[in-house]
């Protein structure tokens, strides 16, 4: 019988699952079948998929492949892998964003940036006491190489403007618009809309304070365009920037990007 085992083909005489994983891993070793983690032996099929997960090692590229894949399927992190995303703004959205895509192993992220990590933004970025006075590319760069070394990570320390949006993100097939302020964000989703026809942006407006947390959603108002928030709470005196609701909407962001690169462009 032919199984293949941590993304390597295996030919077994035995029959089930912990006999497998007696032979080929250890006792306390986390076994995916087929994409979802038993608990109890089962029966072996021919062409299976078995990932057996080591606890508290770090995987090769490798295994770590076969336990993405079996976790995602395998067309849909085939398409995630094949991923080119580039955000831009590395504060409370698209820090958190780049962590998300990050774990779902999109295989190739810009991350886009000018600014330091200070004080006020460890409320809600996802910077720690360690990464004060870093550029946030660095600090951010750092942290996903802890999440997955394997995907590739680039990194432009530069305020982005109306000049230099074509060359930093021409060759990326998904921007994520990730600025605090109205005018910069505007100035990146026209000149985006405008000089790279081929690009998908998803924007965020509206998820200051603290409100609820269902008003929060994703909307399409063009075809290239997806914008996620409330669309009204921006921050102002008495309602500050909370990392729930900014996480929530950077939750809105990344997953709507998962949709576009597995091919779902619908909201």
């Amino acid at each position: 019988m032919q199984v293949e085992i941590n993304g390597r083909r295996q030919a077994l005489a035995c029959h089930t699952v912990f006999e497998a994983r007696s032979q080929f891993g250890g006792a306390t070793d986390v076994v995916i079948l087929n994409g979802f983690q038993i608990d109890s032996d089962h029966p072996l099929a021919e062409g299976d998929t078995l990932t057996l997960i080591r606890k508290g090692a770090m995987p090769s590229r490798e295994e770590l492949e076969s336990m993405m894949m079996a976790r995602h399927t395998p067309t849909v992190h085939k398409k995630v892998k094949q991923g080119r995303v580039a955000i831009a703004g590395l504060g409370g959205l698209g820090s958190n964003i780049a962590v998300m895509l990050a774990r779902i192993g999109v295989g190739k992220l810009l991350l886009v940036d000018f600014d330091i990590v200070e004080p006020s933004n460890l409320n809600r970025q996802s910077y720690y006491i360690r990464h004060l006075g870093m550029p946030k590319t660095q600090a951010l760069q750092s942290q996903l190489a802890e999440i997955n070394p394997f995907i590739q990570v680039e990194t432009r320390t530069v305020r982005v403007d109306a000049e230099n949006v074509p060359e930093l993100f021409g060759d990326y097939e998904v921007l994520c618009e990730a600025f605090d302020k109205p005018d910069a964000k505007a100035m990146l989703v026209n000149t985006a809309l405008d000089k790279l026809p081929d690009i998908k942006i998803v924007a965020a407006s509206g998820m200051a304070g603290y409100a609820s947390s269902n008003l929060i959603k994703t909307a399409k108002p063009l075809a290239r365009l997806f914008v996620c928030g409330d669309l009204e709470n921006g921050a102002a005196i008495g309602r500050g920037l909370m990392a729930p609701r900014v996480q929530i909407c950077a939750g809105h962001q990344a997953n709507m990007v998962l949709r576009l690169l597995v091919g779902m462009e619908e909201i």
